[in-house]
């Protein structure tokens, strides 16, 4: 349909911009993964695996210039939504390929949903409303 074509354009045109906010990249790669454009999807998880924090055996993604959490013990702060939602969009745009994806693929993946379960407060939701 040329509607869809249209916003896919504009969708590769924006993809294609040099300096993407890293939210930006996380919503793009999924928005590739439901069209089925394996090579932009897999270009920017790619760009994206470059910015990701690794931290206690998981994986997350955080705004540039944002300061790190303080590590105090006995207290786990949780991060600001917009950690967790483009996070989440990062594991949909994992998780969204045909054909399914692969096993190195899936043991990333567990990673970032490592880190997304660790955000959930003590009734189970979410910062995000996403």
């Amino acid at each position: 349909h040329s509607v869809v074509r249209n916003a896919l354009f504009c969708l590769e045109t924006a993809a294609n911009q040099e300096e993407n906010h890293v939210y930006t990249k996380a919503l793009l790669a999924y928005a590739f993964a439901l069209a089925g454009n394996r090579e932009k999807r897999k270009a920017l998880l790619d760009s994206l695996e470059k910015e990701a924090v690794r931290k206690d055996g998981s994986v997350h993604w955080q705004r540039p210039g944002k300061e790190p959490e303080a590590d105090l013990p006995y207290y786990h702060s949780r991060a600001p939504s917009a950690e967790v939602e483009m996070t989440a969009y990062v594991l949909m745009a994992h998780l969204t390929s045909q054909p399914a994806p692969a096993q190195e693929e899936l043991s990333f993946a567990s990673l970032i949903a490592k880190w997304i379960s660790s955000q959930q407060n003590p009734n189970g939701g979410f910062s995000s409303t996403q």
